[in-house]
């Protein structure tokens, strides 16, 4: 997912040394990474699942409660999940470090208004609860999107195993080929250091679900975009695509 020069490139696949020749006949397989993540800042993504009858509930709640939280943290974004996934919240946490989110967390186990007036009447209304760190590549920033309102789409794609030094480019083109034709808007491109590795993300806005449906039509006519998308897929394990709805208190809307 992260843009390497080919000095980078070769300069990386330098450390690598294989364990043993391949067979005759065997693909030679090689691992490699890029260059170690430089920024401090990391996002993190959590999705909860909420049980099917406490979904109002916990929607209500949260609405009502959520200054509590974010006293202690900044708050990205929190959304309902649409499509791809029924009766979820997906939200997005920001932290300098990880000394700050360590320090965050303790203070909210000390925090009796947390505790009593949200956490301890939220968690039995959850059936399960995820997380990943991720951080922005370093093409992308976070960006707000022209308008509030609209639909948030979160496509999250499980890239083979080697790192961004054999995937990254590739990632980046297909993506970009996207955003700069205006086939949506891209709030800012993601990969993950803890959870599933070779993990990356991009997140859209745009006007309407009708309004995406009508631009991923207009995309897959546009050669640049097809070529780019070959040439990012072959390096593809699986994906998956939500689409979402801000929260009214979420600062992304």
């Amino acid at each position: 997912m992260l843009k390497f020069r080919s000095s980078s490139l070769r300069s990386a696949a330098a450390l690598l040394t294989p364990a043993a020749p391949a067979a005759p006949g065997q693909p030679r397989v090689r691992l490699s990474s890029g260059s170690q993540q430089k920024q401090g800042t990391f996002y993190e993504f959590r999705t909860y699942s909420i049980r099917p009858d406490q979904n109002t509930a916990f929607l209500k709640l949260t609405n009502e409660k959520i200054h509590l939280r974010t006293a202690h943290s900044e708050l990205i974004g929190y959304w309902t999940v649409e499509y791809g996934g029924l009766n979820k919240v997906f939200h997005i946490w920001k932290y300098d470090s990880y000394s700050q989110r360590a320090a965050v967390r303790a203070a909210l186990a000390q925090d009796p208004s947390w505790i009593s007036d949200y956490i301890s009447k939220a968690i039995p209304m959850l059936t399960s609860q995820d997380n990943e760190v991720t951080y922005l590549v370093p093409w992308s920033r976070l960006q707000r999107p022209p308008q509030e309102g609209g639909v948030y789409e979160l496509a999250s794609f499980q890239m083979r195993p080697g790192g961004p030094a054999v995937w990254g480019e590739a990632f980046q083109a297909a993506t970009t080929s996207h955003d700069a034709p205006g086939y949506g808007k891209l709030v800012g491109a993601f990969h993950t250091e803890c959870g599933p590795l070779n993990r990356v993300h991009a997140l859209w806005w745009f006007e309407s679900a009708d309004r995406r449906a009508e631009l991923r039509h207009k995309a897959h006519t546009d050669a640049r975009v097809v070529a780019a998308v070959r040439n990012s897929v072959v390096h593809l394990e699986s994906q998956e695509n939500k689409l979402m709805f801000p929260c009214p208190f979420s600062p992304l809307k």
